[in-house]
């Protein structure tokens, strides 16, 4: 006899990948009635999208950043014809580079590109009262401090390698398909070295699009993403002498004030041979320069003697755009607004988005012989929202508590002074999962905070009456 039973279904596909056939299921002779166990029968409803044939699926991963990078080669290493598109190869975004420890494994990064290895941090309150943190991080523990141009040139040669195609070149606009499987083609000026700066105009039909091309995505707004708020990051890459730099040698810094910034914090964060001093703000984005200076000022005794060798300033997302996928369009990274409140951090997230989408595509078209749909796409985001919105709604919280008055910075500086406090804060930013507390110590951190609490808002009416 047989048995049947349906397994769950997400759209027209299995949730389970482990087998991708039909089956079905018989006992091949009759089995006494106490010896008979009932089997399971894996019905499978086939995908609607058409088999491709001549050719495997086509994608282009518009950016060349972490997200576009990862993309690109999990895309090539599943199968996928891609092609990668960016502008700039040699780009240096103004980021203060650092990556969670868990990134390093997840990516197989190879420790060569990694600058500095941070153990140590200070949290300098706007009083200058300044806070170790640290103490918790076992032996083999750090903080990864990149350069994007280092970091992202290695992304882009690994998915070459795979088998993608890498374009210098600039995208223009993108053409929608005239009916459900038909072609998105793509605009693009190829940067070949032999025509002037506008480069070569060139066009390429693809079947899906990820938009990786950061904050001001020429994707995101071909599939009228819609807008989000944005900070204005300011960065300058400055080389101080020998005996300043071995201060910074596994150490980082954060300052945080009205007068760094209203709404974010200022870095010096410690590179190959020089420093990154930033900072970024949302609500006073004509200020920049001025809360710029500022950190400068705050740090000056340690960068003294230090000479300015680079300027840089990009837009930073402050959320995820309204909407990030549109039919065989997906945006992943700062295209699709994956940077974190209050640390600012987007470079894992943009990498980890990028491999998502990719994966998501490689699994729906069944590694490149079948067209891939909205559905499919939406897997990705279905994932990455459950994944990670604990941890954005999270520091989105912080950010509202602590940024608003230079009082409450003050109690987040002596907030982060608890030992259980750092070891929440870095099982959480170096295994990007929330970490999960001790309740008895849970409560000891309420009663405190909400003393730090307290005692920043006295002192703020005191001021106030000043």
């Amino acid at each position: 006899m047989a048995s049947v039973t349906l397994k769950s279904f997400i759209g027209l596909r299995q949730s389970s990948p482990e087998n991708h056939h039909p089956s079905i299921t018989i006992l091949s002779k009759p089995l006494p009635s106490n010896q008979i166990h009932y089997r399971r029968l894996n019905v499978i409803a086939g995908k609607s999208s058409p088999k491709i044939t001549g050719r495997n699926l086509r994608v282009a991963v518009v950016g060349g950043g972490p997200a576009g990078g990862a993309a690109a080669e999990t895309l090539a290493k599943g199968g996928i014809e891609t092609i990668l598109i960016e502008r700039k190869m040699d780009n240096a975004k103004p980021c203060g580079g650092a990556i969670p420890l868990c990134m390093v494994g997840e990516f197989d990064l190879p420790l060569d590109i990694i600058d500095r290895r941070v153990t140590k941090m200070k949290m300098i309150s706007p009083s200058n009262v300044a806070v170790d943190i640290g103490r918790t991080l076992k032996p083999h523990e750090y903080i990864g401090m990149v350069r994007r141009e280092v970091l992202d040139a290695y992304l882009r040669d690994r998915a070459a390698a795979a088998g993608a195609t890498v374009i210098n070149g600039l995208f223009v606009k993108m053409d929608k398909p005239s009916d459900k499987y038909a072609p998105y083609v793509i605009h693009y000026n190829a940067y070949d070295g032999k025509v002037g700066s506008a480069g070569k105009k060139v066009t390429v039909e693809v079947d899906a699009v990820i938009g990786a091309d950061g904050a001001n995505s020429r994707v995101a707004k071909s599939i009228d993403a819609g807008d989000y708020e944005y900070a204005i990051a300011f960065q300058e890459r400055i080389k101080i002498p020998d005996d300043k730099m071995e201060y910074y040698e596994n150490l980082a810094e954060m300052y945080v004030g009205d007068d760094v910034s209203p709404d974010f914090y200022g870095w010096v964060f410690p590179k190959c041979d020089h420093v990154a001093v930033g900072t970024g703000t949302v609500t006073h984005k004509p200020d920049i320069k001025k809360f710029q200076l500022a950190t400068r000022l705050r740090a000056r005794d340690k960068i003294v003697g230090g000479k300015i060798i680079r300027v840089e300033a990009h837009p930073i997302p402050e959320h995820p755009r309204p909407r990030r996928l549109s039919d065989q369009v997906a945006l992943v990274g700062d295209a699709a607004g994956y940077v974190t409140k209050c640390s600012g951090e987007g470079i894992y997230f943009a990498a980890k988005s990028g491999r998502m989408c990719a994966e998501a595509i490689v699994e729906g078209s069944e590694n490149g012989r079948r067209m891939v749909e909205e559905s499919d796409l939406r897997s990705y985001l279905e994932k990455w929202d459950k994944t990670y919105w604990p941890t954005y709604k999270v520091l989105d919280i912080l950010q509202k508590v602590f940024y608003r008055s230079n009082p409450a910075r003050e109690a987040f500086v002596e907030m982060c002074a608890d030992e259980y406090v750092q070891k929440m804060t870095f099982d959480s930013y170096l295994y990007k999962k929330v970490a999960p507390g001790n309740p008895l110590e849970d409560l000891k951190l309420a009663v405190n905070t909400i003393g730090s609490l307290v005692r920043a808002n006295a002192l703020r009416n005191e001021m106030a009456k000043i």
